[in-house]
Order: C-alpha cells, then sequence, then structure tokens
C-alpha cells in the first residue's frame, strides 16, 4: 500500500473521530457552558453542567458563594448541579480549570438588585383614547351635483394614518374634526392636515365636500379616537408604583395598526360568561366593567408587549397579593407551569399549563415561548386560550417568567406567551442589562 491510500484512509477515520466527539452529549455540555450568567441578589441559581469532571471554581466570595462555602477556591464535581448564591448587586468573574489545571472558561457574572412583583390575574377594563384621530377607512361623499367622491382618499391620507393636527391645532377627538369641517364651510381655505404614518410625520391640504343629504362638510373618511375591551393584569410592582398587562399591543380592530396612546386607564371587570374556543374559532371572555368611577391605574405606553402606566395599589378583588420573584428570559425552561386567570366573576384562579418550547432570545422579542393548557378544568371552561386571557401571568417554580399572549387557531388548547423581563423593561421596573450570548430562535 502506498503513501497516499494510507494518508486517505487516516483522514477518513480523523474526520470521524472528530465527528463523534463533536456530536457526543459531553462535547455538547461542555460547548453549552454560558460565557455570561445573569443572576438577581439573594436569589439561589442553579447550573446543569451534566459533566462527570472535577474541576476547580475561583470566585469572588464577597460578591457569590458556590455550593453554599465562602471559599474563594473550591473542587467541584460538574456533573452535578452547581450552587451560586449571590450576595450583592455587580459584576464578576467565575474561573474554571478542569481538574484543577486546566483553563477552561472564565465567565462573567452580572448580577442585579433583587426584584419581586405581585402577579395579577385579575381580568381588567381598557379604555383608551388615541394621541389623534385614527383614519380607519374611506367613503364616498356625494355633493349637491350628485358626483361622489372622498377629499380624504385624494389628498392621499391611508388607513392607519394619526391624524394629530389640522390648522396647527390639536386634534384627538372626533368632533374637532368636524369643527374644522364648518369652519372649511365658512372661509373655503384648505385644512392644513398633519398626520403620522408608519413614525414619520407627514402633512397634505385637504378640501372637505358638502354633503348634500346630511348636510355637512365631510373629508370622505372613517376615522376613529378611542378603544375599549378587556384583558389581564399580568403584575403590580408595588416599589415603583407600576403595573404591566395584555402581553401584546393594542392595536385597532380595523387597520391592525397599533394604537398611539394619548390617555386611557384601566378598571375592574367582571367575567360573566365564556365562549369556549374550538378549532379554526377562538373564544373569548364576555365580562363587564365593574366600579368605572373607581380607576385602577393610568394608561401610558402601548408596546409590542402590552400596556403599561401607574398603579397606587394592588387591586383588593382577586388575589391575595403576595409577590414572587421573577426569572430571566433565559432561566425559563420547557416543562410544567401555571396560569393565573379569572373564568367567572372576578376569581384568580391557578391552572396547570405545560411550557412545550422556549425561544432562545438575547432581546426583546415576542413568541418566547409556547404553552399549551393541561388542566382538564380550564380546558372543559373555555376550550383552552380565549381572548381576554392575553396577559394572565405564568409562573414556574415559584417565580413569575411570562404571560399568555395569543391563542393557535387551529389548536386553541396551545399558544404563546412572551417573557415577562421584556414587560418589566417596558415598564420601567428592570433595566436592560448585558445578555446572554445565545441565538435567537423562531418559535
Amino acid at each position: 500500500m502506498n503513501s497516499n491510500p494510507r494518508k486517505r484512509w487516516f483522514g477518513l477515520i480523523l474526520v470521524s473521530f472528530v465527528c463523534m466527539v463533536g456530536f457526543s452529549t459531553p462535547f455538547q455540555q461542555f460547548a453549552a457552558f454560558p460565557n455570561e450568567l445573569r443572576l438577581f441578589s439573594g436569589q439561589m441559581k442553579r447550573l446543569q453542567v451534566g459533566v462527570p469532571v472535577h474541576a476547580e471554581v475561583t470566585v469572588d466570595p464577597q460578591m457569590l458563594q458556590v455550593n453554599g462555602t465562602s471559599k474563594q477556591s473550591l473542587s467541584v464535581n460538574l456533573n452535578e448541579p452547581l450552587s451560586l448564591q449571590p450576595n450583592q448587586s455587580g459584576q464578576t468573574n467565575m474561573k474554571v480549570k478542569l481538574f484543577g489545571k486546566i483553563p477552561f472558561r472564565t465567565v462573567k457574572v452580572n448580577v442585579v438588585p433583587d426584584l419581586r412583583v405581585i402577579p395579577g390575574g385579575q381580568t381588567i377594563g381598557v379604555k383608551v383614547k388615541s394621541a389623534g384621530v385614527l383614519v380607519v377607512g374611506h367613503h364616498q361623499v356625494r355633493d349637491g351635483s350628485g358626483s361622489k367622491q372622498s377629499p380624504g382618499e385624494e389628498a392621499g391620507l391611508k388607513l392607519g394614518d394619526l391624524i394629530t393636527n389640522i390648522n396647527g391645532l390639536p386634534v384627538n377627538e372626533v368632533h374637532k374634526v368636524g369643527e374644522m369641517c364648518e369652519k372649511y364651510g365658512l372661509n373655503r381655505k384648505p385644512l392644513e392636515v398633519t398626520y403620522k404614518r408608519g413614525g414619520h410625520i407627514g402633512k397634505t391640504k385637504v378640501s372637505p365636500v358638502y354633503d348634500a343629504e346630511d348636510r355637512a362638510w365631510r373629508l370622505g373618511l372613517y376615522i376613529r379616537d378611542s378603544a375599549a375591551g378587556v384583558g389581564t393584569l399580568t403584575f403590580y410592582a408595588p416599589e415603583q408604583g407600576v403595573y404591566g398587562a395584555l402581553g401584546h399591543v393594542i392595536t385597532d380592530m380595523d387597520t391592525q395598526t397599533p394604537i398611539e396612546v394619548g390617555e386611557g386607564h384601566i378598571l375592574q371587570s367582571s367575567v360573566t360568561s365564556i365562549n369556549k374556543s374550538q378549532t379554526g374559532e377562538p373564544g373569548a371572555k364576555r365580562a363587564n366593567f365593574v366600579k368605572e368611577g373607581k380607576v385602577l391605574g393610568n394608561i401610558e405606553r402601548n408596546t409590542p408587549f402590552g400596556i403599561f402606566g401607574k398603579m397606587k395599589e394592588a387591586p383588593d378583588h382577586g388575589y391575595n397579593g403576595k409577590s414572587l420573584p421573577v426569572a430571566f428570559a433565559e432561566d425559563v425552561k420547557e416543562g410544567p407551569a401555571q396560569i393565573l386567570t379569572v373564568v367567572n366573576g372576578q376569581k384568580v384562579e391557578r391552572f396547570d399549563i405545560e411550557i412545550v418550547h422556549v425561544s432562545k432570545q438575547s432581546g426583546p422579542a415576542t413568541k418566547g415561548m409556547v404553552i399549551k393548557i393541561t388542566d382538564d378544568r380550564l380546558l372543559k371552561k373555555t376550550g383552552g386560550i380565549v381572548q381576554g386571557m392575553s396577559g394572565s401571568p405564568i409562573i414556574q417554580d415559584g417565580k413569575l417568567v411570562g404571560a399568555v399572549t395569543h391563542v393557535f387557531v387551529n389548536d386553541p388548547s396551545s399558544g404563546y406567551g412572551c417573557f415577562i423581563e421584556w414587560m418589566l423593561q417596558d415598564a420601567g421596573v428592570l433595566l436592560k442589562s448585558p445578555t446572554i450570548n445565545q441565538r435567537d430562535e423562531a418559535a
């Protein structure tokens, strides 16, 4: 045998060996060992490595204790979970040497102040006024000659545009637009309209048409200035006096445009009945507003992760008010969990679910997890996830980890949830911190 075939066989064997090592469980577990960790001060974290190797771990004992000891260096078995107990906020490093000699990993540890919030679950009424009037449709105005036209459409106004000013004056109510149109009838000067579209400011001029039948000046636009509905409170942060709810953005029902909040508030609500979800047809909670004169909180922001605002105290109905720790996105895992929600009246109940998939997200993104209702009581009552259940807090291992957001139309027993971390950031409760180096996945 000459040298070339020998080299070829040796190369094949080497490649096969590398592939076997690369796909082996120990190697993958070594590769999954984190470069960074985020911890809440005072909350213990268990790090599961699962590799039958001894190592020496070196830390700053004033910042971090490993396996309950105050030693700077200690020998550990990486086949057993590491118990990490942060003592104070700040940043430090944890150095790991295999067999006490071979440098393996320097883990950056970021410890943030402990955070506890009161989980919600209460059904709430939501009333929002937009920061302008929203164009939700066009219509044809018949003038005195019988011809039809839509001045607003001809001026370039589109569905989803938010009209904020007319002739330099702010407009956030439908009747104010009507008043501006009537003034045009007196001076016949085109209206200078300022609008928002996709985050950009635009301007145009519109000349209303006199509607011979209604005897009024019209823009040929269908417009809306407010929205109302029901959802679920996710959390209340007593130290900051803020809340988060819904878990998803409020959009206009016709244009699906996110509503830019001018003002709004949330109220108590009581569930009167449930339209059960069926395959292809999501159900819904039917609820009435309760004590409309008693406002629970205001609405300051409407983001992809829900609505947020000030709240003076936790609602005095539905839950015992006990605070819970929260979890970072990377700490959520597949497995059993529970949701808090209302299916009758104002009573908050706990129901079993399964987190069947967790997306690895290094930054704010919706659809953080896929959940499945496993509680027979809830399935019998609602058929699964229904409209109005969005915002229901998700609890896992005694921590608030997320909120229900959407239902799967073809399988109403399942749906999406978002991580609580992103809601806490939008509420201003949790500051953005260095994120774990992880690969994003689509759910």
